[in-house]
């Protein structure tokens, strides 16, 4: 394996390692939200700033995974 192929097969480690994680923060960010929903005493403001993160998980997520799945139509 040259040193290229290398390089490439960590990359797409981190990238897939970088998926998971953010994943992850996106499944509990989404549980916090709903958990912090249901009461009444709620910040709002801090309730805006969860869905924002979550939202920027999202785009972040979504980036990554069509980064990683090889175009079809190439």
């Amino acid at each position: 394996m040259n040193d290229q192929e290398d390089n490439v097969d960590r990359d797409l480690f981190r990238n897939v390692e970088k998926l998971r994680q953010l994943r992850i923060e996106h499944r509990d960010l989404d549980e916090v939200i709903s958990r912090l929903s249901m009461d009444i005493h709620i910040d709002e403001l801090q309730l805006k700033r969860l869905k924002k993160r979550k939202l920027v998980l999202k785009d972040q997520i979504l980036k990554l995974e069509s980064q990683l799945i090889p175009d079809l139509n190439a």
